[in-house]
């Protein structure tokens, strides 16, 4: 029973992490994100495509999703799972791999989803709250002196593994975090999914090609034919 429960938590979570909150916001606006700019559902798309209120709306919605999945999985493990053989927190990092593998291979989409930046914040902020906080700020440091949204996301994911090893090694029992190394092959994990999906906006770095943040739609839409 144990173990069909942890499963019906994974696929619950990949069902709400396949919900294309960037698709369903550009769609209520009449157009199909999917035809735009980078073509992608996420929100620095939605953002460059229908402005600052819509992209923080599609930014909100799948961080989320992230947060609502370990919450619901860790809440289930603890009512469901007499006697709990993973425990909350490892039962919130199975609903954790769930969500994001939903929001970047969507059923619906033909698997062909966002990069899962946003939804893994949403899944650090329920399952780790310091490395979340630690995470986006090295996130917001990284935009703010480059200017890439992709590249801010690409440094947070390389420092997740080893803000979680530190926290890990010596954080105190003070500080509200009890984390162990089912927490670290997560963030491995996690990196890796990030580091994957974002392989073209590396090569494109690499080439000077990339878009800045805050580039208008009309800069951006002159590579539209440029799949990104």
């Amino acid at each position: 029973m144990t173990g069909l429960l942890e499963l019906a938590i994974f696929l619950a979570s990949y069902l709400i992490g396949s919900v294309p909150s960037g698709l369903l916001i550009s769609k209520s606006r009449g157009i199909d994100i999917r035809e735009h700019g980078s073509r992608n559902i996420g929100a620095t798309n939605v953002w460059r495509i229908l402005g600052k209120k819509w992209g923080m709306l599609a930014f909100g919605l799948d961080t989320g999703k992230g947060w609502l999945a370990v919450t619901l999985s860790g809440w289930g493990a603890a009512h469901f799972l007499t006697p709990p053989l993973l425990g909350d927190h490892s039962v919130g990092i199975i609903g954790a791999v769930g969500v994001i593998l939903g929001h970047n291979f969507p059923i619906w989409l033909r698997f062909k989803g966002g990069k899962g930046v946003a939804t893994s914040l949403g899944v650090l902020i329920g399952l780790m709250p310091i490395a979340s906080l630690i995470v986006l700020g090295i996130w917001g440091i990284v935009l703010k002196l480059f200017r890439y949204v992709s590249l801010a996301s690409i440094c947070a994911a390389g420092a997740l593994p080893l803000v979680v090893l530190g926290l890990i090694l010596f954080a105190t029992p003070s500080w509200g975090t009890d984390l162990g190394w089912p927490d670290l092959a997560f963030s491995l994990v996690a990196a890796g999914l990030v580091m994957k999906r974002h392989l073209p906006n590396i090569r494109r770095l690499r080439a000077g090609t990339e878009l800045r943040f805050g580039v208008p739609k009309d800069a951006n839409s002159s590579k539209e034919n440029s799949p990104q």
